[in-house]
């Protein structure tokens, strides 16, 4: 993963570009893995880890009527997220990541793995994915991990 991770800051480099990261079941691991590269810091603004509805809507200005129509663990949510921290940063691309990561919490229409996905970049449309990961509660960390520097990378 830290090769993914240097492939995306030597990218961001090359254009001149700040990240920010905004999380939630993650609980920072993007920013950690990211900042484990020396030299993280001329392209990692900064991170935001928003684990309650209220660090949410407070740190990143969710709005409290898209939490309460669509839950936390929402596209609609990473979305606003996302374009939360891009906002409150000084980042030209910004992932958020919301999810259940078990082994509890899950319910049918949210099945425990669920993670949603937010990136928002200065001058495009907002973006974001669902996907539900297999495995264990570190697993599916380490795969929602994944999943943001491939969605970022592609970006660059």
């Amino acid at each position: 993963m830290l090769d993914a991770a240097a492939a995306l800051l030597n990218a961001c480099r090359a254009r001149r570009w700040r990240l920010a990261t905004a999380e939630s079941c993650t609980g920072g691991l993007i920013a950690a893995t990211l900042t484990a590269i020396a030299g993280a810091s001329d392209v990692v603004d900064r991170g935001f880890v928003t684990y309650s509805n209220d660090a949410k809507q407070q740190v990143l200005g969710v709005p409290d009527t898209t939490l309460a129509e669509h839950g936390a663990i929402s596209e609609p949510v990473a979305r606003a997220m996302a374009q939360g921290a891009l906002a409150r940063s000084r980042a030209d691309l910004a992932i958020a990541v919301t999810g259940i990561a078990g082994p509890g919490g899950g319910s049918p229409d949210k099945p425990v793995g669920l993670v949603c996905f937010g990136l928002a970049q200065l001058g495009k449309p907002l973006h974001s994915e669902r996907v539900i990961f297999a495995g264990d509660r570190t697993e599916i960390r380490q795969a929602a991990v994944a999943h943001a520097l491939a969605m970022l990378r592609a970006r660059t």
